[in-house]
């Protein structure tokens, strides 16, 4: 076999082996999230004692998520999706009217979070041709997710939430030094519709178990206010006087000694975030492959002009 039918017949198996990576069209979409993040913790919450999950999420104290993410389809049942969210959680236990306890406790926080997450999309329903007219313009996919976060908080409050916001982590209110890094399990569900192959508009729904019990600054008990750090420690863990001067009828402030409960060791915080997604679709095939080797599709091959011989 001569040198240049070797140099051929490489060229033609590797291009074959690459070939399902390299006939993906569509493979890649770039896009944005747009949309609301919210949480349960301690604070805040319906006006009963706390429920797990959404039962005890104040819809009021809803606020904003924005960010970014890339997807590559591996095959029709599996897409990889990685991303970065900015958004804000906040609570206060001044907007649960009628639990006294926890009115009485009168604690707040706001919490600027920082996420990357990583996730397989496993696909639930997809029709390619939405609409069955043949014209393969519109297309739908429903896909459920479970991958791993990374976040980054700071927790800040107000003293009777009014004023100034200040980092709690610092004060260590309840003389814990937690970390400002967790790690979170995003599950969730979501859908989008393609339209022209090009134009991807869909919904995210994605709830963060995390293993943090201090994205609000509250997990244990009040600790002694002769061992915090200053009297802005003091005035930002403790809070119960300012909501008895408004209202008498709460529970005494001596109820909240230290050592007394001041939040809910038994139960992490977690977050939710409800997004709208639009994406722009990639093709798969880079320009070189397409000039170089489209003849192996089937393509017809153009080689050099050759001179005529006499």
């Amino acid at each position: 076999m001569s040198s240049r039918s070797l140099q051929f017949t490489l060229v033609a198996v590797l291009a074959a082996l690459a070939s399902p990576r390299a006939h993906a069209q569509y493979a890649w979409d770039i896009g944005i999230h747009v949309g609301g993040a919210n949480y349960l913790g301690e604070m805040g919450g319906k006006d009963q004692p706390r429920r797990d999950f959404v039962w005890d999420m104040k819809l009021s104290q809803t606020r904003w998520c924005i960010g970014g993410f890339a997807r590559r389809k591996i095959n029709r049942a599996l897409s990889l999706n990685t991303g970065l969210l900015y958004m804000r959680i906040q609570g206060a236990d001044a907007l649960t009217e009628e639990y006294r306890p926890r009115r009485g406790r009168n604690l707040n926080f706001r919490n600027d979070m920082l996420e990357w997450y990583l996730r397989p999309e496993f696909t639930i329903y997809q029709d390619n041709d939405l609409g069955g007219r043949g014209r393969y313009r519109l297309d739908f996919r429903l896909f459920g997710y479970v991958g791993f976060g990374l976040y980054y908080h700071n927790p800040k409050g107000q003293i009777n939430r009014e004023g100034d916001f200040y980092a709690l982590k610092p004060l260590t209110t309840e003389l814990v030094d937690y970390s400002r890094i967790g790690v979170s399990i995003p599950a969730g569900i979501g859908f989008h519709f393609t339209k022209r192959r090009r134009h991807r508009f869909g919904f995210d729904l994605g709830w963060r178990t995390t293993f943090s019990d201090y994205l609000d600054d509250a997990s244990t008990v009040y600790a002694d206010p002769s061992l915090l750090p200053s009297q802005l420690a003091v005035d930002l863990a403790n809070q119960t006087s300012y909501a008895y001067a408004l209202d008498p009828t709460l529970p005494h402030p001596n109820n909240y000694d230290a050592g007394s409960i001041r939040g809910d060791a038994t139960h992490n915080d977690s977050y939710l975030t409800a997004t709208f997604t639009y994406s722009y679709v990639l093709r798969g095939q880079s320009n070189f492959y397409r000039q170089r080797y489209s003849w192996i599709r089937g393509a017809k091959r153009v080689g050099r002009k050759s001179r005529a011989k006499f």
